[in-house]
């Protein structure tokens, strides 16, 4: 199995030259990164985990200029958003942001995108709340559109493009519907979020692992009521706490990549930790 890793970075902690350096080093599959633009003092979302919004979240980097960096000073290392709030993006900027760093990292991003938890952090990007999901959908096929190796227009309900030039293109070819980077979605197990997946990505994000047993056969069924390929569904559990026991019922489930959580927290921490993590590298792959 494949073992990447997700951290908020942020301005205090292990900054992301050092860090993909070492997962590189080390031989982890890839690094993903979260995304908040900022988050509003005034709020009344509560935090999905409980209790109090951990400081990170009000601090973390674009994942984007981060991940470019990685790209930089690595060759191999995957390189991922976990997740990219779309409905938060004009997609006409967004699209030419991930191309680019597809282009200049020879093809090694992964788009984990979602639909967000934060209503204060969305309202003031101007989504409706209730809407955010086709919002997402609308965007999506609009980046494809810039995507395409030809010029194609689009018009969706939230937004449209003329037909443009619009380069660099992702490397990454398209694989069925899906244009553009690897593209995993996040988010509950539910019929809607299968439908999504089945319509414009590659695979499933599941926040922390849990319940797959159960909604992994549902997703399947979806796929092939898709007529999507089914060896080309992905799904990779995210921000997981890894312990032999819970990697090897991912593997058992036939789940090729996990991706584990790393604290929020400066050099020393993070590498003492990455050499405890370490141990769950042997037989794994060093790319995404």
């Amino acid at each position: 199995m494949r073992i990447a890793v997700t951290i908020f970075l942020t301005d205090e902690t292990i900054t992301p030259t050092r860090l993909a350096r070492e997962l590189e080093e080390r031989g982890f599959a890839g690094l993903y990164l979260p995304e908040h633009t900022h988050i509003p003092v005034e709020r009344t979302t509560p935090y999905p985990a409980g209790g109090d919004l951990p400081r990170e979240y009000g601090r973390t980097l674009d994942p984007f200029v981060a991940l470019g960096q990685a790209a930089a000073v690595t060759e191999q290392l995957g390189l991922g958003t976990g997740i990219t709030l779309v409905a938060q993006h004009d997609p006409i900027d967004l699209a030419k942001q991930i191309a680019t760093v597809d282009h200049l990292s020879g093809g090694r991003l992964t788009l984990g995108l979602g639909y967000g938890w934060n209503v204060e952090e969305a309202a003031d990007h101007g989504v409706e709340w209730r809407t955010r999901r086709e919002l997402v959908r609308d965007r999506m096929a609009l980046m494809r559109a810039l995507w395409s190796e030809e010029p194609t227009a689009y018009a969706g309900e939230f937004g449209s493009v003329r037909a443009s030039e619009a380069h660099p293109k992702p490397v990454q070819k398209p694989r069925g519907p899906v244009v553009g980077p690897r593209t995993l979605i996040g988010g509950a197990a539910g019929p809607k979020l299968f439908s999504h997946i089945c319509e414009y990505a590659d695979g499933w994000l599941p926040i922390g692992g849990r319940g797959l047993s159960e909604s992994l056969p549902a997703l399947r069924a979806a796929w092939a009521d898709a007529g999507r390929d089914p060896g080309a569904l992905q799904v990779v559990p995210y921000a997981v706490h890894p312990s032999p026991g819970k990697l090897a019922y991912y593997a058992e489930l036939g789940i090729e990549e996990a991706v584990v959580q790393l604290p929020p927290a400066g050099e020393t921490e993070v590498l003492r930790l990455l050499d405890e993590y370490g141990g769950y590298l042997a037989g794994t792959s060093d790319t995404v």
